[in-house]
């Protein structure tokens, strides 16, 4: 799927192509997401108006009637990939962006495709091809456009963005994604990335690969479930996932005022971006990690234990994130002062050797002392006595030869 690090959307099956003959049967093919997330009770708090999301993907049409008002149209930056005079086709990035911030259409917005936040906005970052554009080849091959993804994000953070999403999959990671990503975190920004969609072909060991940007450390990674809230059989299962959401026929908007049903972690990552939006709207100065632990923290059907690498520590649910989220308000999870990192640097200028961890439990050591003395003492006991026994037969023998 990815050669040089370079990145690409993450596979997404399409089921149908042509917009359905009514478009009240979009909203019906919805209910289920809608069920699932508790989307109803948590717009009663939150839309996600104030918000913008950043989609980081191949481009959103501001067109479609879903969208039209809703998206800003950034920087592409795969230009020059494709032969001059190419219209983007923007269907998957529409369709990831229709799932976050849709907001229907016709009389009250009833009809067509509600995204999670629908009244939040989109600031579209061209960062991938469609694999059927003409210049898709040369944008997975030409070394200039490796690390679109970190300039992508750089721009989305410096464009207001309060989200970044990436329904978008690689194989390799890069030092200046990595820095890209602290320097988002840095500014409050939340990142949710796809795990990918080779959880049914690419097992290693115990775990499905790991894909970036969502194995690096502070982004939301997001599996994707079935219809039975179990992870997707083509969902990749590492323990880089922090939460799940459904990710299997799931209905969005394509180019055109078109709609489409499709499949993959790229449908269940905008879910939970739609989340973070809703999230950052309520609480508009919450960190990133407490954004990321309100949606784990209320997460529903979680596995035995608390976690697992399927689906990391359940399915997302809005409305019980955002009563986390009232909880943990006011709190901060974010280091500061001259012993921070800089965002902007890779980790210790990219010197970085091993790190020694050193703890030391007092209580623990007192206990483990106490123990071993007890140990001391009885083995110094048994020897007494085994002295003891031993002087008694000799003196038992002396006696009988006497």
């Amino acid at each position: 799927m990815l050669r040089r690090g370079v990145v690409g959307a993450v596979a997404v099956a399409l089921l149908f192509t042509a917009p359905p003959a009514d478009a009240d049967d979009v909203r019906g093919g919805q209910e289920a997401v809608i069920k699932t997330l508790a989307l109803t009770q948590a717009w009663r708090v939150s839309k996600g108006a104030g918000v913008t999301v950043a989609v980081l993907d191949s481009g959103v049409d501001p067109r479609h009637r879903d969208l039209v008002g809703s998206v800003r149209v950034g920087r592409d930056f795969t230009e020059g990939a494709n032969p001059p005079g190419v219209t983007p086709s923007r269907l998957h990035g529409t369709y990831m962006a229709s799932l976050i911030a849709g907001h229907g259409h016709g009389p009250q917005g009833k009809r067509g495709i509600i995204g999670v936040a629908p009244e939040a906005d989109v600031l579209s970052v061209r960062v991938i091809l469609e694999d059927e554009e003409p210049g898709f080849r040369e944008f997975n091959s030409a070394e200039r456009f490796e690390n679109v993804v970190a300039r992508g994000i750089r721009y989305a953070v410096d464009e207001g963005a309060d989200v970044i999403n990436m329904s978008i999959s690689k194989e390799l990671a890069t030092r200046e994604e990595r820095a890209a990503i602290r320097y988002a975190i840095s500014k409050g920004v939340v990142l949710v990335a796809a795990a990918g969609n080779e959880g049914d072909r690419k097992i290693v060991g115990d775990y499905a690969p790991y894909s970036y940007p969502a194995a690096f450390p502070g982004v939301v990674s997001v599996g994707a479930t079935d219809r039975r809230l179990r992870r997707a059989t083509f969902s990749n299962w590492n323990s880089s996932v922090l939460v799940a959401a459904p990710g299997v026929d799931i209905m969005g908007a394509g180019p055109g005022d078109e709609y489409w049903v499709g499949r993959g972690t790229s449908q269940a990552t905008a879910l939970v971006s739609g989340i973070a939006a809703l999230i950052k709207a309520r609480y508009p100065d919450m960190s990133p990690p407490l954004v990321a632990r309100a949606m784990a923290d209320s997460a529903v059907d979680r596995p035995p234990g608390g976690y697992d690498t399927a689906t990391g520590f359940g399915v997302v649910n809005a409305a019980r994130a955002l009563t986390q989220a009232s909880r943990l308000a006011g709190h901060t999870e974010a280091a500061g002062g001259d012993e921070a990192q800089d965002p902007a640097l890779p980790l210790a200028g990219g010197q970085a050797g091993p790190v020694d961890v050193v703890v030391r439990d007092e209580r623990h050591v007192m206990v483990s002392a106490a123990v071993a003395a007890a140990a001391a003492i009885g083995a110094l006991a048994s020897l007494a006595v085994i002295f003891v026994l031993v002087r008694r037969v000799r003196r038992a023998h002396i006696s009988q030869d006497a």
